[in-house]
């Protein structure tokens, strides 16, 4: 009997109708293991897996090789994102045992969840061998089996430990990081390493702040060139905005084409910074519309954000977004689809399958004379009207409490800078306005459904979707990324509410979390039992929740002035620094909040009775130092520690300006508030 027709993830739907006996990740599942004496097999993935389709097809929904599971194992669906803690524990397996790890991930384990052998796709006939093998040698070498998987245990121990060493997060190693991702960093397509090329956000947020700091030159190029790059590059899409996970070829041609909440939130943010920075027309632009895909296509009217678009549609990657010339110009007639095809690098050839191209942006419109940025958005229109009329890729609806945390945070950032740039005279002045407006609308729906929904006796859930929660109980980077999002959102809108909220997830946090040495495991000590409580500092596609945590803990520290956050967050930093200057690319969270941390950071209140419109917060939000924050209202608003006896000053605004505590005079004059915050 196949048990996932009530599941609340999207991927264990997709499994429901299989002819293999699927049982969810449950007591139960192992329970049944151990009374027919089988072992489990744990299938791990999620809803946009290209692979986990291709595996899917040709395995799962085949009957001989439903039979051979259901006679000689108990099988275990899980979803890796509403059960990262799971997935944690069997992919350091599966890299311990393979030298590497992907999804679908396989795991046979015993009945008491031990992994003794692991893997990722496997072919339908490789498939079928394997478990004929795996089932013989559970009956006839048993005790081989159970050894290697004592061994494994062992090895998933060490790799999850605690207590390591630690050290400082200083200046020297934060400029070490940044020599070594300059070092490995590609100069003739932007990004780091080869194929596939995955966008950097994480490293390019850290960039950013470190060149806010020391002013390096390099640092900001690499920003620059990387985020053109990408861009311009067909993981980008040209027309609807939103980035898709990663690109097969080290030059941003061909993306794998699924577009993952996470990703966009992190790159809206890079975007949003670089547009701050500089005025990047570019950045000011594919910030805005990555805000917009995040608000049209991904949020949920009345709940949170969507966790991601599908890779395929119809089984078929990449149908909805690829094109030929003759499609252009069925599109939109001979002679803009002929300048379509120069714009976008649509070829004979093609650049993907079959002569399919995917679009690329040729050259740099965001400068061009007002006639060519006329026409290339109205051709944009008319080909996306077109593309709409074709299968669309499914959507996996399910609201997770981190990603969505990223999102709300990253739309804050988003609408500070917008203000900050808001001119009637842009041309598209309308549609940013636009944007902010259902951006601002989807924020706070989001954080409202976080806080009513997944909060559930001051402790979060994973993940809900169609307005229930789900059962998975929030990880470490669902409190970090959460309760960043409640700064952040406390520090658009002056609310005290959201300042609360995220002191109390810090609290619950810091009681449940913490591990020996100030560092902090995934898992809450009661949460469930598994083979190993999973503990890794490590930046991968997301924040680790220990980065996450650090940075929630940072700001809240600075907009409450409560300093044991502050020093919880020294001391898990401590524990990450080690591996900062060895290994940048994954750290690169942990190395942005150690950045904060070196400027301060920052608190600035300004004391106003025009937060939105005041000049002086204005200039606050432009010239903000890496990490600041930044909270405006009228004097001592309640639920606002900053605002606290700060008065106006001769009837007039004022911003007051602290750094670590130690505050400056306050001042009344944009000049002024500048020169405190050069």
């Amino acid at each position: 009997m196949n048990r996932l027709a009530d599941a609340t993830s999207p991927y264990l739907l997709q499994h429901k109708d299989n002819p293999v006996d699927w049982w969810p990740w449950s007591d139960e599942a192992f329970a049944e293991a151990k009374r027919r004496d089988v072992p489990v097999l744990i299938s791990v993935g999620y809803a946009a897996c290209h692979w986990c389709h291709v595996m899917a097809h040709e395995s799962f929904e085949n009957e001989q090789v439903g039979a051979l599971l259901n006679d000689n194992f108990v099988s275990i669906k899980v979803d890796r994102e509403e059960r990262p803690d799971v997935d944690a524990v069997y992919m350091t397996a599966t890299q311990a045992m393979t030298g590497q790890g992907g999804w679908p991930m396989t795991v046979f384990a015993t009945p008491d969840g031990t992994p003794f052998f692991c893997g990722t796709y496997f072919p339908r006939p490789n498939f079928v061998q394997l478990l004929q093998s795996v089932a013989t040698a559970w009956r006839e070498q048993r005790e081989a089996v159970l050894g290697q998987g004592a061994a494994v245990v062992e090895a998933i121990g060490g790799a999850q430990a605690v207590g390591g060493p630690t050290a400082p997060l200083d200046a020297p190693l934060l400029d070490a990081a940044a020599t070594k991702l300059a070092s490995e960093y590609d100069a003739t397509n932007g990004g780091f390493g080869g194929a596939p090329k995955f966008p950097p956000h994480m490293n390019l947020l850290f960039l950013l702040r470190h060149h806010q700091r020391t002013g390096d030159p390099r640092s900001l190029e690499i920003t620059r060139h990387t985020a053109e790059a990408m861009a311009r590059g067909g993981i980008y899409d040209q027309l609807a905005g939103g980035f898709a996970r990663y690109s097969v070829d080290a030059h941003w041609t061909v993306p794998h084409f699924e577009k993952m909440l996470y990703d966009n939130a992190l790159l809206l943010r890079v975007y949003t910074q670089l547009w701050r920075l500089t005025g990047d027309p570019l950045a000011r632009r594919v910030a805005r519309d990555t805000a917009r895909f995040l608000a049209d296509e991904l949020h949920r009217p009345g709940q949170g954000f969507a966790s991601a678009l599908d890779a395929d549609t119809e089984g078929v990657e990449g149908l909805t977004y690829a094109w030929t010339p003759t499609q252009l110009v069925e599109a939109l007639g001979e002679e803009d689809g002929r300048f379509a095809a120069d714009l976008f690098t649509v070829t004979d050839e093609g650049t993907f399958e079959h002569g399919m191209s995917v679009l690329r942006l040729a050259r740099d419109v965001d400068d061009a004379a007002p006639e060519v940025r006329a026409r290339w958005q109205q051709v944009v229109g008319r080909l996306l009207a077109a593309r709409d009329t074709r299968p669309q890729p499914a959507l996996d609806d399910k609201v997770v409490a981190a990603w969505n945390g990223l999102a709300i945070t990253a739309i804050a950032e988003f609408q500070q800078v917008a203000a900050v740039y808001a001119s009637p005279q842009d041309e598209d002045a309308n549609l940013m306005d636009g944007v902010t407006i259902v951006t601002d609308g989807a924020m706070h729906q989001a954080a409202e459904h976080l806080a009513t929904v997944h909060l559930v006796d001051g402790r979060l859930r994973r993940v809900s979707r169609n307005g229930k929660v789900g059962e998975p109980a929030g990880v470490l980077e669902d409190y970090g990324c959460v309760a960043e999002a409640f700064c952040a959102l406390h520090q658009l809108t002056g609310e005290g509410r959201w300042l609360t909220l995220a002191g109390e997830l810090l609290d619950t946090a810091l009681a449940h979390f913490a591990a020996p040495g100030g560092a902090f495991y995934d898992t809450a000590d009661d949460a469930e039992r598994l083979v190993a409580r999973p503990a890794d500092p490590t930046d991968n596609a997301t924040p680790s929740g220990r980065s996450a945590l650090i940075a929630a803990l940072v700001a809240y520290t600075a907009l409450t002035g409560e300093t044991r956050y502050r020093e919880a967050a020294e001391a898990a930093l401590g524990t990450v620094a080690p591996i900062v200057g060895q290994h940048p690319r994954f750290t690169g969270y942990a190395a942005m909040v150690g950045e904060a941390l070196l400027s301060g950071p920052y608190e600035i209140a300004v004391a106003t009775d025009d937060p939105t419109g005041d000049p002086l917060v204005a200039a606050a939000r432009r010239h903000a130092p890496p990490g600041a924050v930044v909270v405006a209202g009228p004097p001592d608003q309640p639920g606002v520690p900053l605002l606290a006896d700060r008065p106006l000053v001769d009837g007039r605004s004022a911003a007051y300006v602290c750094r670590g505590f130690v505050c400056q005079r306050p001042v009344t004059s944009v000049e002024e508030l500048i020169a405190e915050l050069g």
